[in-house]
This record gives C-alpha cells, structure tokens and sequence, in this order.
C-alpha cells in the first residue's frame, strides 16, 4: 500500500470516528435513555475500523491464500481465547509457512 492511500484510509477513519462521536453531543441536547441507541454509538467506531482494515488483511501479504491462511489461523486462536502475542505470532507462522509451501510449487 502506497503512502497517499494510507494517509487517505487514515483521514476517513479519524473523520468518520470523530463524526459518529461528535454528532449526538450536537444533535442531542438531553441524555439519550435509548439503549440501542447507546449501544450503536459506542460499537459504531469499531465497526468501522473493522470494515476499513478486515479487507486489507487477505492482501497485505501479497498473496491471497497466505493471507487467508494467516486469518484463519488467528482466528481460531482467538476464538480459543489465547493471548493477542500468541495470536499475532501463529497468524505469522502460517503466512510464512504458506509462502515457502507456494514457493516450492
């Protein structure tokens, strides 16, 4: 990914984080008692975030399948509740694992 698109990617973000917080305190005077609404502006930010970068994830590596692989593989390790370090290092492992494998074929 090139610098520019990185900077452009950032810029939403930060404005579509800073709106989605901003916005109630101008539109809404009283406090909101609205629990789906509370929830939906405290988790809109993530979803967000998530949106943007989840599809960056498969071709970060250069390579479709390692990237998928890497995905999978932290994945399941998250949802085995380990621990961030050992997911970010099992994800790592199987993108390169992958990458040798393909490079053999």
């Amino acid at each position: 990914m090139d610098i520019n698109k990185f900077f452009i990617y950032l810029i939403i973000m930060a404005g579509v984080t800073y709106l989605v917080r901003t916005l109630p305190l101008l539109i809404f005077r009283k406090k909101i008692h609205n629990r789906f609404i509370v929830s939906l502006l405290y988790y809109m930010p993530y979803a967000v975030l998530g949106c943007m970068t989840f599809p960056a994830i498969f071709y970060s590596t250069g390579d479709l399948i390692s990237g998928i692989a890497g995905t999978a593989v932290g994945a399941l390790f998250a949802f085995r509740n380990k621990s961030l370090l050992f997911v970010a290092v099992a994800a790592c492992a199987a993108v390169l694992l992958v990458k040798v494998i393909l490079q053999f074929t």
